[in-house]
């Protein structure tokens, strides 16, 4: 088993040009790693092997958006058949009308959908769609919830206990955020439905749209309550506001995402990850009424939206191989494996007489080392020693041949079998248990 760091002299020498050239030798902050992140040479299947030879289960998949692993066959094919014929056009492609008429298909609520290059741009059209139907400027979105780097998602997205009150504060993410993107954003704690009504009677007439991810995981990956959703979606739509699903992330969870699983039809939903199968994308759909905005066949649309590579064949090609491959069976699988880890992590908990707790729905599921009731942002904000145990959990499990995110979440794949979920297990129990002695 791999040493980290010792046995990545590799990815230290790499590190090291890397700071030459970047800013911190980074150029993506979440796969940064103190003294220096693992440098992947290849991936196939449900692992990875990095530049020094050492093999890990790859636990993160790319942050959620590898639901087949890599170098799935039908995926590679797929974009082998592609590349010869081009990469991308100034014109769109037949390619764009069948992903796109495998998505409305698989989502109720959505009549129509545009691409974009990025769950961060999709998100960040759904907001501006909102806006453009509605003529308001505000959004209301939850504390402690990440949904891309626009500027207005970005609000208190890692607001501290300082800014805590009975209404969060609206916090910046990052410095020289200005004024008037946190005038317009409202921030409300998680599963709180008198707060949200609250929030709507007194400011109702200028609220957009309410934005949420309903399995948020820099909140903590806890499941939005159904009464809650469908609160939701009442409130908002009896003050002329929309409610806009982030499925970014979620949409991994079922055949029609979460709210398939829910039984929610929000008004927009932007989606990313998964539906590019391995390739940067990301899209908007919703109503056609509300997607009308976009429509620019009878002049200058109310919201025009373009983008140089959006919707291009490769992409496309890959996502449509990639979702076609996701069958209702896929997920039956999915849950059952994911039902099998969250179930042994809380055993591995309690073995070692370890504070913690496993969450999550799926092929998803996130630890957190606190006995406190997971709720909420505000509950499973870390302290000092939950963070240094966070650390330890991630370089335990590196140097134990498992990659996973450093704040504790895991995503599982297709190619994964139950022995492979036993190995990984096996890395987490003995992880906890060196974590527990210290």
């Amino acid at each position: 088993m791999p040493h980290y760091p010792d046995a990545m002299p590799g990815s230290k020498t790499l590190f090291e040009r890397a700071r030459k050239v970047m800013p911190g030798g980074n150029t993506r902050t979440t796969v940064f790693v103190d003294p220096f992140p693992i440098y992947a040479a290849r991936g196939e299947g449900c692992r990875v092997w990095d530049v020094d030879g050492n093999v890990y289960y790859d636990c993160i998949n790319n942050f959620t958006s590898m639901i087949h692993g890599h170098a799935h066959p039908d995926v590679t094919a797929a974009v082998v058949e592609q590349l010869p014929l081009g990469t991308a056009f100034g014109a769109p492609t037949p390619s764009e009308i069948e992903l796109a008429e495998l998505l409305v298909e698989r989502l109720p609520s959505v009549d129509r959908i545009r691409f974009t290059n990025s769950g961060t741009e999709g998100v960040m059209m759904a907001i501006k769609a909102a806006r453009a139907f509605t003529g308001r400027p505000k959004i209301v979105k939850i504390e402690g919830a990440y949904h891309g780097s626009y500027d207005f998602a970005e609000v208190s997205l890692d607001s501290s206990p300082a800014d805590w009150g009975d209404l969060p504060k609206s916090t910046p993410y990052a410095k020289g955020t200005p004024r008037g993107v946190l005038d317009d954003v409202i921030a409300v704690p998680f599963n709180d439905t008198e707060v949200l009504r609250a929030v709507f009677a007194a400011d109702g007439d200028n609220i957009a749209g309410v934005l949420i991810d309903p399995m948020p995981n820099r909140a903590g990956l806890i499941p939005a309550r159904q009464d809650y959703l469908h609160a939701m979606v009442e409130i908002a739509h009896a003050a002329g506001a929309l409610v806009i699903f982030d499925e970014v992330i979620s949409f991994r969870l079922g055949w029609s995402g979460a709210q398939g699983l829910w039984g929610i039809a929000p008004d927009l939903t932007a989606l990313g990850k998964i539906i590019g199968g391995g390739f940067p994308v990301g899209a908007v759909g919703g109503r056609a009424d509300v997607m009308a905005v976009f429509d620019p066949t009878a002049g200058k649309p109310a919201l025009p939206h373009g983008g140089t590579f959006t919707a291009n064949p490769v992409t496309m090609r890959a996502g449509l191989a990639s979702m076609r491959a996701l069958t209702t069976e896929s997920f039956a699988r999915l849950d059952r494996l994911g039902t099998f880890m969250r179930e042994s992590v809380a055993a591995s908990f309690q073995k070692h007489g370890l504070a913690g707790q496993c969450v999550g729905l799926g092929s998803l599921f996130r630890v957190h080392f606190t006995s406190r009731p997971v709720m909420d942002y505000r509950s499973v904000y870390p302290g000092q020693a939950e963070r240094r145990k966070f650390d330890a959990f991630h370089k335990g499990l590196l140097g134990r041949g498992v990659l996973s995110a450093n704040y504790g979440l895991f995503a599982l794949s297709t190619p994964m079998t139950e022995e492979d979920a036993r190995a990984i297990l096996q890395a987490i129990d003995e992880t906890f248990g060196e974590i527990a002695q210290s």
